[in-house]
């Protein structure tokens, strides 16, 4: 691991240069790099080996290679205002891997899709500054960073879903989103209030404003579904990983069709073995695991419960 005490702020770019080579694999398409903070094998279990384990496979398959940095901190070139913080989750009916409370992951104007004027720090950046997480695409791969010194592990795993859900919705053929559309329009039709995070619900009132007739494919509907996709599949993929609480209200989407959107997503992108979304499926999926379980070596079991 290359020397990091010389160092106070460094570009996304420069600082992926000095640790190319110590990049650390988890599988054959995730890979991490983890500066500055001090990590337990606790730490790295719940923030690197089980939301990646919990990722369908199908899913997976369309991401490209993701390296993963988690550093102290993380700078945007731009002061900006400190948004409302949003509420997450799936109605309580998400289930554990690993469980998470009252997570409040900001909305992505928080943090940035690309590296422009993104900065790391070692130290606390200047008041309003500092950014949880930024993105950069290269060829044929995806860098992450994640600033986690003052981030609760469910904001990390919201933002980690979200960016891997867009990377994902960016590479997926439009022909599979259109029984999700279809679900939309009914939705709309019906008049159903809410949406599952704050950028979509926002789309979704523009698009009221402006269109009467739900059934018609317009720009406007296609980037509020787009959007409503990309939100619901983070959820989707939280829940699998970690059991997450909501609070109720106006702008939230009633369980029962947001019951629909998780199943039809399911189907899309079918649970790993061994992980459940519902109450229903949890006694089923603890059976599947142990099962598999007891036919894997002592060292493998161990492993897979995050032992090196």
């Amino acid at each position: 691991m290359p020397p990091q005490n010389d160092l106070v702020r460094i570009t996304p770019d420069e600082f992926l240069a000095r640790i190319r080579t110590d990049l650390i694999p988890l599988d054959a398409r995730f890979s991490y790099f983890l500066a500055g903070s001090s990590f337990t094998e606790e730490d790295q279990r719940e923030y690197l080996n089980d939301p990646v384990a919990a990722l369908p496979e199908s899913l997976a398959e369309l991401l490209p290679k993701v390296s993963i940095l988690l550093v102290p901190y993380l700078e945007s070139g731009a002061a900006r205002t400190k948004p409302e913080p949003v509420k997450n989750g799936v109605n309580g009916e998400a289930k554990p891997r690993s469980r998470e409370r009252k997570a409040e992951p900001a909305p992505k104007t928080n943090g940035h899709s690309d590296t422009e004027g993104v900065q790391i720090l070692f130290d606390r950046p200047a008041e309003g500054r500092s950014i949880p997480w930024a993105s950069m695409r290269m060829d044929g791969s995806v860098l992450l960073l994640f600033g986690v010194e003052d981030m609760e592990v469910a904001d990390y795993h919201y933002h980690l879903y979200h960016e891997l859900a867009r990377i994902a919705v960016d590479r997926l053929d439009e022909e599979r989103l259109r029984d999700y559309n279809g679900m939309l329009r009914e939705e709309l039709i019906n008049h159903v209030n809410g949406e599952v995070d704050d950028q979509s619900w926002t789309l979704k009132q523009a698009l009221r404003r402006r269109q009467t007739n739900m059934k018609r494919e317009t720009k406007g509907f296609l980037e509020y579904a787009r959007e409503s996709f990309v939100d619901t599949l983070t959820l989707y993929l939280h829940g699998i990983c970690c059991d997450i609480d909501v609070e109720t209200g106006p702008r939230q989407l009633p369980s029962r069709y947001l019951r629909k959107r998780l199943e039809l997503i399911e189907e899309l992108f079918p649970l790993p073995s061994g992980y459940a979304l519902f109450p229903e499926d949890i006694d089923a999926a603890e059976e599947e695991a142990e099962a598999a379980n007891k036919g894997k070596p002592a060292i493998e079991q161990a492993n897979g419960d995050g032992g090196e």
